[in-house]
């Protein structure tokens, strides 16, 4: 495509002649950076005499979202995030992507930057990785965006966690209510009955799992013509009859089958076709000839050795049967684990189910103690380590143990999926240790089926036992996996990064422990004070007085902010001494109820990346019960603090906000944004600087309203 010449600065197709340009801002949580960055670019553009617009992705939604009408008059598009943005709306025109940091640092010259960018394709081509190449990807020192694989892999478990949750829910609860135990057939619904409708609904949500995985990771790769040979594909590699195996190859083959798909599309795209033809290209020949050869190749390449494998695997268990229990037990427990309904995990599942009839039941037994230590590991480690995990991580950690108690061992296919190489190892660590414990009691299982729920119906010999096994494994599970994401996050972040990911979908790491605080399972807005918070503030903090008549009219930031929680000179030489500071400083509302945890917090937030935003502005913040309410705190330091923010420089202002676990709704994020936004104000800020007192610094903080 031949591009357009470069419009000079100032001599754009804007009105009055000027350049016209859009921007986008996004980052993972779509919190401070989002917003500063959008600052920052629209100052840059007015500085220079360039006519910007500038949509926000953020946290509570799109913001000053770009028209049709926008982009036709557009000179050029700046994307300053490090998530996915579409970018199809904006085909034909210049598009320079760049991690959202660089918005902040250096706006001006990506302003100067743009006017040389590649144009972009558009069509419904470019997903993720075309797009990467074709705006040059993420520009100088911007990157801190994920590599394309990852964001695919986001993409397709972010759109597959409903279908997980909504099928797992309706199974458990139509076999909990309408099940019973049956030695040949598990637990059991009536045919016809209304809980058999409720569980074949149930069912369809998990059959369709698989192929939203795979399909929804081959679109973020190849867009839209990648869909449908990525969904097929999943379905192909999840129905082992296909390929002649009694295991189809589950979330492991779909996440196969999806970056086949995307990548197969990708490389037709590249093939150069007459023009008559380029129409039906995304249409009708792609999609054919991409679902036909992945389809075909699965089938009669992937599938044989998947085929091989559960008929080896079945061979190799019978013979050892007669060796140790607790080995044999260790052995099951790792093959249940290991990948959810694929052919490892089904030999292991019908090796057991198999011998019930021969009178064995001791081997279904060890099998039936590994079966719900996977999602109830998982479901346990969101609430060990609630920092590790995003919001829709967190709601699906909780659905995850519901499924568990039911042995719906699928529930833990998300976290899996996400995260294969540290989720896998502690579910087979601790479905391991679950097994050998069964095998070494001699459990009994007299059905083809796992989970506490079997005990519960009477089908389970030793009891006691069985839900030890369970119960060390799952913690086992838990434990292992909160340190293998934990070790995996810091050396992730081996030099300071600013925000943590996690994202669209989210599932691929921490956030920061503001994102999403203002959620509860029910919405309900938290009391100011918790049942505890008083006894608890008494025993650890003493209560201040309540605020006179003339702080209440001194509040700012909705309340959050008040005369008390002002300091105007910070004696604090680094940075965990300024936190433990305005944790003190805080504690004054007597609404802290645990200083100690409150800086805990905060610094296990600056170890996961540095809140300093540069422009010597800090944003130390914490998502803790050690608040009984939200706070904000403001602190100058005259010589500044070492925050280690991105342009180097030290925090002299500095912002620290705590809000409770249960902090109901996104008030606190919209005052964050606010926030952020008129920091990038260099008047504002340096009126904030010479403020002579609290009180003056407050007057000044009003302007943020």
């Amino acid at each position: 495509m031949t591009s357009p010449a470069d419009p000079p600065i100032g001599g754009g197709s804007g009105e009055g002649g000027k350049l016209k340009l859009l921007a986008v801002t996004a980052c993972p949580t779509g919190i401070a950076h989002t917003y500063m960055a959008a600052e920052k670019l629209s100052q840059a553009a007015e500085s220079l005499g360039v006519d910007m617009k500038v949509e926000t992705q953020g946290s509570i939604g799109a913001e000053n979202v770009l028209t049709d009408n926008d982009v036709r008059q557009a000179d050029g598009i700046i994307i300053a995030a490090d998530k996915d943005v579409d970018r199809s709306r904006f085909a034909g025109k210049r598009v320079l992507s760049v991690g959202v940091s660089e918005g902040i640092s250096r706006p001006e010259q990506l302003i100067e930057q743009v006017r040389s960018a590649p144009v972009h394709g558009g069509g419904t081509g470019g997903g993720a990785a075309g797009e990467s190449a074709a705006t040059g990807g993420g520009g100088s020192g911007g990157g801190r965006e994920r590599s394309v694989a990852y964001k695919a892999l986001m993409n397709g478990v972010s759109y597959m966690i409903p279908f997980v949750v909504v099928g797992g829910l309706l199974i458990a609860i139509s076999l909990s209510l309408g099940g019973h135990t049956d030695p040949k057939g598990g637990l059991v619904i009536p045919d016809d009955s209304f809980w058999m409708h409720v569980n074949q609904i149930g069912t369809i949500g998990f059959t369709l799992m698989v192929p939203i995985l795979s399909g929804y990771i081959a679109y973020a790769i190849g867009d839209r013509p990648a869909l449908v040979p990525g969904m097929i594909g999943g379905w192909i590699a999840n129905t082992g009859e296909l390929y002649d195996s009694k295991a189809g190859a589950g979330f492991i083959g779909a996440i196969v089958t999806g970056f086949l798909a995307g990548y197969l599309v990708l490389w037709i795209k590249k093939v150069k076709v007459p023009k008559f033809v380029q129409p039906i290209m995304p249409i009708i020949v792609i999609p054919i000839i991409a679902t036909t050869a992945l389809g075909l190749f699965f089938i009669y390449v992937i599938g044989k050795p998947i085929s091989w494998v559960f008929e080896h695997l079945t061979s190799w268990l019978s013979g050892m049967t007669g060796t140790s229990a607790i080995l044999l037990g260790a052995i099951l427990g790792l093959m249940i684990a290991f990948d959810m309904g694929g052919p490892v995990n089904k030999t292991a599942f019908l090796f057991g189910a198999g011998l019930i009839a021969t009178g064995n039941q001791t081997v279904m037994g060890m099998c039936a103690a590994a079966i719900p230590v996977m999602p109830l590991g998982q479901g346990l480690a969101t609430l060990l380590r609630k920092r590790l995990y995003s919001e829709q991580e967190r709601e699906t950690g909780l659905a995850s143990l519901f499924m568990g108690f039911f042995g719906i061992s699928e529930g833990a296919i998300p976290f899996a999926a996400a995260r294969p190489a540290q989720v896998i190892p502690a579910n087979m660590l601790g479905g391991a240790v679950a097994g050998a414990i069964a095998g070494m009691a001699s459990v009994k299982d007299a059905v083809p089926h796992g989970g506490p729920i079997v005990a519960v119906l009477g089908a389970v010999g030793g009891v006691p036992m069985f839900f030890v096994a369970i119960a060390i494994g799952s913690v086992v599970t838990a434990l292992t996996t909160v340190t293998l994401v934990d070790l995996s996050e810091r050396k992730r972040r081996g030099a300071p990064v600013v925000e943590a990911p996690g994202g669209h979908g989210g599932l691929g790491g921490p956030e920061p422990v503001l994102a999403g605080a203002g959620a509860t399972a029910n919405g309900a807005t938290a009391a100011a004070g918790s049942s505890q918070g008083p006894d608890r503030a008494t025993q650890k903090q003493p209560a201040a007085p309540g605020p006179s008549e003339d702080e209440q009219t001194g509040e700012v930031l909705s309340g959050y902010l008040t005369r008390q929680t002002v300091k105007v000179q910070l004696a604090a030489g680094d940075k965990e001494a300024a936190i433990r500071e305005m944790a003190a400083l805080l504690a004054s509302t007597g609404r802290v109820n645990d200083v100690e945890e409150l800086v805990r917090t905060a610094l296990r937030r600056e170890a996961q990346g540095t809140t300093g935003l540069g422009e010597e502005i800090a944003i130390p913040h914490a998502k803790t019960d050690a608040v009984d309410s939200p706070l904000v705190g403001f602190a100058r330091s005259p010589e500044g603090v070492e925050w280690g923010s991105l342009d180097g420089t030290k925090a002299k202002l500095i912002f620290m906000i705590s809000v409770p676990e249960a902090a109901a709704g996104d008030e606190h994020l919209r005052i964050l944004a606010l926030l952020s936004r008129k920091l990038m104000d260099t008047g504002f800020r340096e009126r904030l600087e010479a403020a002579p007192d609290d009180a003056a610094v407050l007057d000044v903080l009003r302007e943020v309203q």
